[in-house]
């Protein structure tokens, strides 16, 4: 395929990781050492960035500090949840994402982010091929869920389960440090897929873990619940719980919603749920009388740069990289994903592009098969899946005992 010289537009999009700066600090990087990459611009606030024309220009950023960028958590360019119409019914955001595209140039876009982000990608992708303007897209994986459909793991998910592992060994200590009884019930993020709640089954491999775990992928009762609670605590004095905040009854009910039947929405129509452990604490103390704690980790699962994966910060790095190399290349239409490998049988990973069409708004669930028949438990398959990616520390640098992030000029670009 013939060399195609332009621009790119680099943003990112959705719940942040403490790891997605790697990724887009991997196509920066790469983007700018490239040939083919006249300028590389950053969007701000995602695809909002590019319909505002609020961009800038990563080329007058210090290469040092933007290497910063590496062990920095969030959204450094800044991140939205916008949709994107239908084209067919509503093109407005289209015609002014091509407008903004053509003032620039811009012949390569790269967007980091979940789900809905690769939904952005695809139309994006559909309309411009549509309206025949060259433009390779290409989509860069994120999120703490791990539920992209197509990849073997998501980056930014290593480091949530590892920061979740961990926090749930040092609960489990500080749970049992009087000798009165005590419930504890760690609510994860997770609306659909369990894969971060199952992650507190690493800390049972060690030994200082849950009692009870409790995913989305199986229907939860309350009562069944209860009496699991109540048994284990009748017995040990003791009950550490790790429950999904998407758990939902038969009926597809969100147990959330018991306590909160006006949830609000985002803009793709996805409920705010949290305060599950806050319900499920006050029900549990109300039913056995014990003293019971309720913890929602919520943003710490994904903004705990300091305990990153190492494995997870290189990978991520590689999807952003590799994302720049496969469209200089003549790729579009793709997402960068990850497939594992055993070599010498040991764990090792490759990058591998997925279609848009079949990653947009797909949702990866942990196996049944890892779920134990009761529903409250997570076998070994999973541990197996999961230790390989929460390999290494973190490389972040450190000043005057604190984490040294980055701090982008965010030069405006001009046409």
């Amino acid at each position: 395929m013939s060399q195609l010289k332009g621009a790119c537009i680099i943003g990112q999009s959705g719940g942040p990781t403490s790891v997605i700066n790697a990724s887009a600090y991997g196509a920066i990087k790469t983007a700018l050492e490239s040939d083919s990459i006249t300028r590389v611009l950053g969007a701000l606030n995602g695809i909002k960035g590019v319909l505002e024309d609020n961009l800038i220009d990563m080329g007058k950023e210090d290469p040092q500090e933007l290497a910063l960028m590496k062990h920095t958590p969030s959204s450094a360019l800044g991140s939205c949840r916008y949709k994107l119409k239908d084209p067919d019914q509503d093109d407005t955001d289209y015609k002014r994402i091509l407008e903004v595209f053509r003032k620039y140039d811009v012949r390569y876009f790269f967007y980091n982010g979940g789900n809905d982000s690769m939904d952005t990608c695809n139309k994006i992708s559909k309309f411009l091929m549509k309206n025949g303007y060259e433009c390779r897209v290409m989509g860069i994986p994120k999120t703490i869920d791990n539920d992209l459909a197509g990849t073997d793991h998501c980056p930014g998910f290593g480091s949530a389960a590892k920061y979740i592992a961990t926090s749930v060994m040092e609960v489990y200590h500080d749970s049992r440090v009087y000798d009165t009884g005590m419930i504890t019930i760690i609510e994860c993020m997770g609306r659909h897929a369990g894969w971060l709640t199952a992650a507190s089954s690493l800390a049972a491999h060690k030994g200082n873990g849950p009692d009870l775990i409790y995913l989305p992928e199986v229907p939860f009762d309350i009562e069944q619940f209860t009496a699991s609670v109540e048994e284990i605590y009748k017995k040990n004095k003791k009950c550490l719980v790790v429950v999904s905040e998407g758990i939902h009854d038969k009926d597809g009910t969100f147990i959330a919603e018991y306590a909160n039947k006006n949830m609000t929405k985002d803009s793709f129509g996805h409920a705010q749920l949290g305060g599950l452990a806050s319900f499920l604490a006050n029900y549990i103390k109300a039913k056995t009388g014990a003293k019971v704690r309720g913890i929602e980790l919520s943003l710490l699962q994904r903004c705990a740069a300091h305990i990153a994966s190492k494995t997870d910060i290189e990978e991520s790095f590689m999807a952003g990289k590799a994302a720049v190399e496969n469209a200089v290349a003549g790729a579009t239409d793709k997402m960068v994903g990850f497939e594992r490998k055993y070599v010498n049988g040991k764990y090792a990973c490759e990058t591998k592009l997925f279609d848009l069409t079949i990653v947009a708004n797909a949702e990866k669930k942990v196996p049944r098969e890892w779920i134990n028949e009761s529903g409250n438990g997570i076998l070994e398959g999973f541990i197996d899946y999961a230790l390989p990616l929460i390999q290494g520390q973190t490389d972040l640098a450190i000043e005057d005992g604190l984490p040294r992030f980055v701090r982008l000029r965010k030069v405006k670009a001009e046409a």
